[in-house]
């Protein structure tokens, strides 16, 4: 049995601020960053960035923390989409990517869906995928996440955002993140095989 928690809306925890990178230009309100102190006692800046058409190589880079983060580097990076694939996915009114940077390390993201209800007129957001890199988590880098995905949730006129949860020993602490900022519900999750 699995758990789904819905995120209600409300309004993002952090600033929006200009990007810290030298990525291509892009819509300072599709950042958020702040500064974190490293155990050395450096400050480092971090970045939580939507991933747009033109950010191809960060796309990349995200895909390939998810794959190291989740540790399926094979699924993520074996079979990686086209260029003209990813255009198309970034540039869909349906997906959102987000990336966090520390400088210009890819340390963590997310990967949502927006999904457009047929009995009311309103949407929800279902997030795919969030990870933050090993060695970069418990430092509020998912939540950061969740809070950008938050804003943009409601920048979409959004009623919700879902996500899905296993429940093994390893998801722990996603189970606490997600219990911490949501409302669980305890479903089930059937993977259809379609016959080729």
């Amino acid at each position: 049995m699995g758990a789904v928690w819905h995120i209600p809306r409300q309004s993002a925890l952090w600033r929006s601020a200009p990007p810290l990178l030298d990525w291509p230009p892009v819509n300072p309100a599709a950042v958020l960053a702040w500064k974190h102190i490293e155990q050395d006692g450096s400050e480092v800046p971090v970045t939580i960035r939507q991933i747009t058409t033109s950010d191809l190589p960060l796309m990349e880079s995200l895909t390939t923390m998810f794959g190291t983060a989740f540790n399926e580097v094979e699924t993520y990076t074996g079979n990686r989409p086209s260029a003209n694939y990813l255009r198309q996915l970034l540039g869909s009114e349906t997906f959102i990517a987000l990336a966090a940077l520390k400088g210009r390390q890819v340390v963590g993201g997310v990967a949502a869906y927006e999904l457009r209800k047929f009995e009311q007129e309103r949407s929800e957001i279902y997030i795919y995928d969030l990870a933050v890199a090993p060695g970069h988590r418990r430092e509020g880098i998912a939540t950061a996440l969740i809070s950008k995905l938050k804003a943009l949730a409601l920048e979409r006129g959004a009623h919700v955002i879902f996500v899905q949860a296993d429940t093994g020993a390893e998801d722990e602490a996603a189970i606490a993140l997600y219990t911490k900022l949501g409302t669980r519900e305890d479903v089930l999750h059937f993977d259809l095989p379609l016959d080729r």
